[in-house]
């Protein structure tokens, strides 16, 4: 009963905090959606500009500006008094109720054999900032899934041996660019979801994205043993797929 009341509580907190959220965009601060997209692009453009001080000013009040648009936000000062109030509750019944753990010694039926599992290094982790890429020299497959934050992501397939059938890069990403490098005798298909951007796939070419969904697809695809199928989901950015 305790948990159904932790998830009704959680599941309130969200419902009202999305009405709020709503209500706040339309009626008393309508410039919010504006200010974050404004800082947004601030951030990514910076970013490009990095090398420069020009664009490290630039990301920087940014990012200063998207956090204090944040920070002035109704919904999130609700969010954050929702927590406090659910820390308070729950440090009260803990000083009620304590909790007593009693242990339960049961006899094993059966000797319990415990499976084996190989852990593999990801060629790419997940992160707030920074660019990240494939190695410049021959290195092992392994599928790609990410969320990167601020920041550029860059795949070469041609300097690897792909396992047959279907191959998976997954990038989730708020602002920055995706390149990914597939040999010729690859099939692709491309799906992809942006707010503000472009993408490139070969010969076709989508000058300009606007709260989009894509989906791109050799023609061979289908049929092909081997292939790679490509997620990107961003806020500002760019994607792009090229032979080599």
């Amino acid at each position: 009963m305790l948990n159904n009341l932790k998830n009704d509580y959680i599941s309130w907190i969200v419902i009202t905090g999305l009405i709020l959220l709503l209500l706040e965009v339309s009626f008393f601060n309508e410039g919010l959606v504006f200010s974050l997209l404004a800082s947004g692009a601030m951030i990514y453009f910076g970013r490009s500009l990095t090398p420069r001080k020009s664009g490290k000013l630039l990301f920087w009040a940014g990012l200063f500006f998207f956090l204090s648009s944040v920070f002035s936000m109704m919904t999130f000062r609700f969010f954050l008094l929702a927590v406090l109030i659910y820390l308070a509750y729950q440090f009260a019944q803990s000083k009620k109720k304590p909790e007593v753990i009693t242990p339960v010694l049961q006899e094993p039926e059966k000797e319990f054999r415990k499976e084996p599992v190989i852990e593999k290094p990801p060629l790419f982790k997940n992160r707030l900032f920074g660019h990240q890429e494939t190695p410049p020299h021959v290195y092992e497959w392994n599928d790609v899934n990410i969320q990167t934050g601020v920041g550029d992501s860059v795949i070469d397939l041609s300097l690897t041996v792909l396992p047959k059938g279907e191959t998976v890069v997954f990038i989730r990403n708020i602002i920055g660019n995706v390149k990914v490098f597939v040999p010729y005798d690859l099939e692709v298909t491309l799906r992809h979801s942006a707010i503000v951007g472009s993408a490139e796939v070969f010969e076709h070419e989508e000058g300009r994205v606007l709260n989009q969904s894509l989906f791109l697809q050799t023609p061979g695809y289908d049929l092909a043993e081997q292939k790679v199928k490509i997620f990107t989901s961003m806020m500002v950015g760019n994607v792009e797929v090229k032979r080599i």
